[in-house]
């Protein structure tokens, strides 16, 4: 269950939220063992970053045209945005750390 702090993407609110400032996406699924490991990372970001940064995770399930349109193939997918635009990715398992220092690095 994500924290109050981590917000949830939606196919409804993808491009708007991303669209200002700087967001991170987490592209996951309920069924993905990878994707529950990541989870408290991203919660413990969103807390981190509250108020500079936009940290959430969006559903693959239930958020299909949103990941259609991301090419995702493989989850956990983190995709770092700047004002509507792509600029990190990274698939699989990520430390707290790196994410911290990608999202920093685009503040």
């Amino acid at each position: 269950m994500a924290s109050e702090d981590t917000f949830i993407y939606k196919d409804t609110n993808f491009s708007e939220t991303v669209g200002t400032g700087v967001s991170l996406v987490d592209l996951y699924a309920d069924w993905c063992g990878p994707c529950k490991i990541m989870a408290p990372t991203i919660d413990k970001l969103a807390i981190a970053f509250k108020g500079r940064a936009t940290v959430g995770k969006l559903n693959v399930d239930d958020n299909q045209v949103t990941a259609g349109k991301l090419g995702v193939t493989s989850i956990p997918t983190v995709v770092i945005y700047k004002d509507g635009q792509e600029v990190d990715r990274y698939v699989g398992v990520q430390g707290e750390a790196a994410l911290s220092k990608a999202i920093e690095k685009h503040l």
